[in-house]
């Protein structure tokens, strides 16, 4: 009984020092962010110079981070938050940072980083802060996906707190669903499943990224 209790306090004090050592790696991550504007003007600088945002420089990186600029592009101008989205955000009782691990070649990022923006614009209770990925690998090396650093990660943070309350990402629920189906036929993401998923985020126009986002927030 004695060692049973001993070793429930040892897990408890583990799980302490973890949240702690999470919150000093996010508290830290925080002060190096980009806001959104500022994170398209470095994306862009960097492709004016020939490079793309990461540790690792490549001509295909810098052809995705090109490739990306018009897709966001095109987002910020299309992308519209239903009334239903826009009242709920306004609504909230709580102030939060969304915390969001991204670089300018990621194609999915390029499809969900405009729509979290867009997200942020319409509601005074969301501070959206971008952060690169290979700059933060403390923080994402916490929000693996299926032991991978997938990419974009939001990560839901207390603002007067700075506790972090979710996470969610890379991809929405469908999205993540038919490129597992993809791998799962063809035991890699082929070319196909990479034009299938862009046509699934041109026919979705960020709903369900918008939806799922609310949802984490609301569930806090």
């Amino acid at each position: 009984m004695a060692f049973f209790l001993l070793y429930q306090i040892v897990l408890i004090l583990l799980k302490i020092t973890t949240m702690t050592s999470n919150q000093t790696i996010i508290q830290k991550s925080l002060e190096n962010t980009f806001s959104y504007k500022e994170y398209r003007n470095h994306v862009t600088q960097l492709l004016e110079e020939g490079l793309s945002t990461g540790a690792t420089q490549s001509e295909d990186l810098t052809h995705y981070s090109t490739l990306n600029e018009v897709r966001m592009n095109r987002l910020d101008k299309t992308v519209v938050i239903p009334d239903e989205i826009r009242v709920k955000l306004q609504s909230l009782d709580k102030d939060y940072i969304l915390l969001v691990l991204s670089e300018g070649w990621c194609g999915d990022a390029a499809q969900i980083v405009p729509v979290i923006n867009k997200m942020n614009d319409v509601t005074n209770k969301l501070d959206l802060r971008i952060v690169l990925r290979d700059d933060n690998l403390e923080l994402m090396d916490i929000y693996l996906t299926n032991g991978g650093r997938s990419i974009p990660k939001l990560i839901l943070i207390d603002k007067e707190t700075l506790e972090p309350k979710g996470s969610w990402g890379p991809r929405p629920k469908d999205a993540a669903q038919l490129i597992s189906d993809f791998k799962q036929r063809d035991g890699i993401i082929t070319d196909e499943a990479k034009t299938e998923l862009q046509k699934w985020y041109l026919h979705d126009k960020g709903h369900s990224t918008m939806q799922e986002i609310f949802e984490l927030v609301e569930g806090v």
